[in-house]
């Protein structure tokens, strides 16, 4: 890991909360791939209301879509370099910093990440957001609830009203029991999801478990229940979690 003492070579633009420290799983995930190369990084932390013009002050193109302003966002200093958007921002790291190498890609984990952005996306955005806002500044909660309420055409709190939760995690059983058995395609070999050795999409599913364990412990305990093979990934990627600000 890089220590205080050793000059940046990453500054990296996470998303601010009032812990301290990053609770993005898209951050996370960058996160947990320049700590794993021992890439020496600087953290700023930006409000949800400062994003945009922080990066476009940056001279950061916009990306084509809605979000046209996203992080994680990095500056590599040696090269003056701005970089959005964490899939490019994991192509220049693993072309930069090839040592030690980290697979990008497979069939498997493309897979993987798909059905879990469709089954354990879905219930922990509902189980996610009402938690999320008490971890923001006034400020930022203002920002959040204001554009998520505008967005969804409800509050937050009536996400997890009733039994909409419980509800929520239900529905997605059968497809966490699936995602279980992909996950632990290679386990005779390793921990992680292609065996011995991460991947990117190691550090996909420990940045969403460790988001999710920062806003809602509960949440993090039950995904980890009802997806067990997680439990192995999550602590075997402990280790390039240490370094969080």
């Amino acid at each position: 890991m890089a220590t205080d003492t050793v000059e940046p070579e990453i500054v990296l633009y996470d998303l601010a909360c009032i812990d301290g420290e990053c609770f993005s799983p898209v951050v996370w995930r960058i996160r947990l791939m320049l700590n794993y190369k021992q890439i020496p990084l600087r953290t700023v932390f930006v409000e949800f209301p400062d994003i945009e013009p922080t990066l476009k002050a940056l001279g950061i193109s916009p990306a084509v879509g809605e979000k046209k302003y996203s992080v994680p966002a990095i500056h590599h200093l040696p090269s003056d370099k701005y970089i959005m958007d964490s899939d490019l921002i994991s192509k220049f790291l693993e072309s930069t910093y090839p040592k030690p190498s980290l697979q990008l890609s497979s069939v498997l984990g493309a897979e993987i990440e798909a059905q879990g952005r469709a089954v354990l996306g879905l219930v922990l955005s509902i189980t996610v957001p009402p938690r999320e806002i008490d971890h923001l500044s006034p400020r930022a909660a203002e920002y959040f609830r204001r554009t998520r309420e505008a967005r969804w055409g409800r509050t937050l709190e009536s996400l997890i009203e009733g039994d909409n939760e419980e509800q929520a995690w239900i529905a997605a059983k059968e497809g966490m029991k699936e995602q279980d058995k992909l996950i632990k395609t290679n386990r005779a070999e390793g921990p992680f999801v292609l065996g011995a050795k991460p991947s990117y999409t190691d550090f996909f599913i420990a940045g969403v478990m460790q988001s999710t364990r920062i806003v809602h412990e509960a949440s993090f305990r039950r995904h980890m229940t009802e997806v067990e093979g997680t439990q192995a990934i999550y602590e075997a990627c402990l280790p390039w979690m240490v370094k969080r600000d």
